[in-house]
């Protein structure tokens, strides 16, 4: 088997400005978040610029873009708005989520299959602008087949229904979200779309997907920041690579199988 290259960490600081802006004011700043993520070993950096700026502002997105050297990945929802503001921004990737008013956090894949008409000039004025565009979709055949379509350069699986069956011991339904996760990706990975993935990872989730051999990115956000807490960024953002890295040696042992 060929040696595959490390699985990349990308660390998202929305939940930083979600702290600061319950206070108010500039602090905890998650510039300063991205910068010392950097210094700890990030791959690059991911901020979610909501509808309703409930965490990152859109001043946010313009200082991370000039305050940092790592690849900046801009989630948005597909609208007009935001595909105006990336375009003025141009971050390295813009990964195109749902989004609903009422959700505390991203509760599901982007309907690509059902959205082609909308998504489609969205996605070709992106990639016009030298933008790599990301879709964040449920691993779904149909779903991954309308994000080759689309253009799209990247499939980001979301991975939130398999963690939270797996952090609530609900195994079987843990085992059946998996199964799905790994055939999305070697799905996605045939179709020519690099694969990322990201939501509810923690130190053992991110380990075990980080064996499927078509990972190349995984995106984790609100546990890193939660472990800051308690063990500082740095410390979170090392134990998180060596579980991504043990994940990866993990594949000549077969345990993606």
């Amino acid at each position: 088997m060929a040696v595959l290259k490390p699985v990349r960490l990308g660390v998202n600081v929305d939940h930083v400005a979600t702290v600061r802006n319950a206070r108010g004011g500039t602090h905890p700043d998650p510039v300063r978040a991205a910068v010392l993520a950097s210094a700890a070993g990030a791959d690059g950096i991911t901020a979610h610029l909501r509808e309703d700026r409930r965490h990152i502002r859109d001043a946010d997105m313009e200082r991370l873009k000039a305050g940092i050297d790592l690849p900046l990945n801009f989630e948005m929802a597909a609208t007009q708005e935001m595909v105006d503001i990336a375009c003025r921004v141009r971050p390295n990737a813009c990964c195109l989520v749902p989004e609903r008013r009422e959700e505390r956090t991203t509760e599901g894949g982007l309907d690509a299959a059902g959205q082609r008409l909308e998504l489609a000039p969205r996605i070709a004025r992106l990639k016009a602008a030298g933008i790599r565009v990301s879709l964040f979709i449920a691993a779904d055949a149909a779903q991954i087949a309308a994000a080759a379509e689309l253009g799209a350069d990247i499939v980001e699986l979301h991975t939130g229904a398999w963690c939270d069956a797996s952090t609530e011991g609900r195994h079987e339904e843990a085992e059946a979200e998996f199964a799905r996760l790994k055939a999305g990706a070697r799905q996605a990975a045939t179709l020519g779309l690099e694969v990322h993935a990201g939501h509810g990872l923690d130190y053992a989730t991110a380990e075990r997907i980080a064996a499927f051999p078509e990972i190349v990115e995984l995106n984790i956000g609100h546990f890193l920041i939660g472990e800051a807490i308690f063990v500082g960024l740095d410390q979170a953002i090392d134990r998180m690579r060596a579980a991504i890295a043990a994940g990866r040696a993990a594949i000549g042992d077969g345990a993606a199988a």
